[in-house]
């Protein structure tokens, strides 16, 4: 058995057995290596320990639409500079400790400080200053209008955390979500007990455990052979699919994401400096043929290097068919006559990435261009392959319209993969924040995915149906995973 780390291997590491009756064990890609961090906001945040540890204000609801979580409402003034979000009462942390107004102000102090090395501010950055009142009120002074607000408070990093968050160690890993923190192993298995005074009610599962497997076909044969109750949040390939699809102790469903794999080219390789090999490096793919093949008819939907999901109201639709000979004729313009040569990294970190370079691989040979592909261990994949290497594969989750442009393509982005830098772009996304009629609004964030459409030089092939395979006695929400409650999983 070659895993990178074996299941077995694994829980003796942890030193543990599992004591629930029904604890959910689930797996994940130990994506930061063993650094994995309890703070919602560090680079190398624990996805999904957080999920389960912490609340936002707001949260996605079945459609991806803003939805009431530890704020109960909120309202705008005319000019949408100004923002009023109502907290829920009575909400307590892990540790007996009420939430109020303080808490929520210093979670976003923390987001926005300056001297602070955290993703998220750059989503957020739209908030001047945030204050609260004794009437369990929180008000969100912009330096601009936005006009959707809401939206951006349900990235997945905006936390909730108490007071003193940073200064007393005891209090990391402490939130209001509805399983609490027992042990702590981002290599081995971190453990997590229900937490009975939840705000939504006490959880139906006694407890989860997370288990570091950084290798898909790993994960997929832990799966089979009982070890994990469910795929996790990334689910299966087609082809893995295929392993489940008439056994017994099996159930799956396949839920349409935001969630996209592509192939990055960073600007700031020489050859890619020029935009007519960036664009001829993406006129030479078959999207449908790559789709059929990754997934069959009906796995993927298919994407114009477009970021924004079919399910976003502000996706633009676009066609983007296969040109071999535009290809040849951009490369050729610039001074690529049949010898332009690149090397592609890539890993077994994720399940779509080995398999979705080689079929671009062999369609870029028909234009003329030599792709070498280059495997990395996954485990050293994000820390050591991921915007250090000219080009390399990637995975993004879900997010809005507003925050995937300018988190990953905003020319000043913390995460800009493929250095990405268009000044007009980010003309377009500000003015688009500032419009308060939606059908201009539109009309902007549409233009901005044109360009990137056009301009960029991230390949994005498709957004991801979730093949979820669970053992037959679990029941999760058939939601799109930001949007899962927790305290409604269950294992029977």
């Amino acid at each position: 058995m070659n895993w990178k780390y074996s299941l077995a291997g694994l829980l003796l590491l942890s030193g543990t057995t599992l004591a629930h009756a029904e604890t959910l064990k689930t797996p994940h890609w130990v994506e930061f290596n063993g650094k994995e961090s309890l703070d919602p906001i560090s680079p190398t945040r624990f996805y999904a320990a957080n999920q389960l540890i912490y609340n936002r204000l707001v949260r996605q609801g079945e459609q991806g639409q803003p939805t009431a979580s530890l704020a109960s409402s909120w309202s705008a003034n005319a000019s949408a500079d100004i923002w009023t979000f109502q907290l829920r009462p009575d909400v307590r942390f892990h540790n007996g400790k009420t939430m109020t107004v303080e808490d929520v102000v210093y979670s976003f102090n923390r987001i926005l400080d300056p001297q602070r090395d955290a993703p998220a501010r750059a989503a957020l950055s739209v908030i001047e200053q945030v204050t609260a009142d004794a009437d369990n009120r929180i008000t969100f002074r912009l330096k601009q209008p936005h006009a959707d607000l809401p939206i951006l408070l349900m990235d997945y990093r905006a936390k909730i955390v108490p007071v003193d968050f940073d200064e007393d160690p005891a209090l990391m890993g402490i939130g209001t979500g509805p399983f609490k923190l027992t042990k702590f192993a981002p290599r081995g298995t971190s453990q997590f007990d229900a937490f009975t005074d939840y705000w939504e009610g006490q959880p139906k599962l006694d407890g989860m455990d997370l288990i570091g497997i950084p290798d898909d076909n790993a994960r997929t044969q832990a799966l089979l052979a009982g070890q994990i109750d469910w795929s996790g949040w990334n689910g299966v390939n087609g082809q893995q699919l295929r392993l489940f699809e008439n056994n017994p102790g099996f159930q799956y469903d396949s839920i349409p994401t935001g969630d996209w794999r592509g192939i990055v080219f960073r600007n700031d390789h020489p050859a890619l400096q020029d935009p007519r090999v960036r664009k001829a490096l993406k006129m030479v793919l078959n999207r449908q043929e790559m789709v059929e093949l990754l997934f069959g008819k009906a796995g993927a939907t298919i994407s114009c290097d477009n970021p924004v999901w079919a399910g976003d109201q502000y996706r633009l639709t676009q066609l983007c068919e296969q040109d071999i000979e535009g290809a040849r004729a951009l490369l050729n313009e610039a001074g690529y006559q049949d010898n332009l040569t690149l090397d592609i990294y890539t890993s077994a970190v994720d399940n779509y990435f080995r398999p979705m370079t080689e079929i671009y691989q062999r369609q870029a040979a028909l234009a003329g261009i030599q792709v070498n592909i280059h495997t990395v261990p996954a485990s050293d994949f994000w820390s050591a392959t991921w915007m250090k290497k000219p080009a390399f594969n990637t995975a993004w989750g879900q997010r809005p319209a507003d925050q995937v442009m300018n988190e990953i393509f905003g020319g000043q982005a913390q995460w800009n993969e493929s250095d990405y830098n268009n000044p007009a772009f980010d003309r377009l996304l500000s003015q688009a924040r500032q419009e308060l009629d939606k059908e201009q609004r539109t009309r902007l964030y549409q233009q901005a995915q044109a360009m990137l459409t056009d301009d960029s030089s991230t390949l994005i092939p498709f957004h991801l149906n979730n093949n979820r395979v669970m053992r037959a006695n679990v029941s999760i929400p058939a939601v799109e995973h930001f949007a899962i409650r927790w305290h409604q999983v269950d294992k029977s």
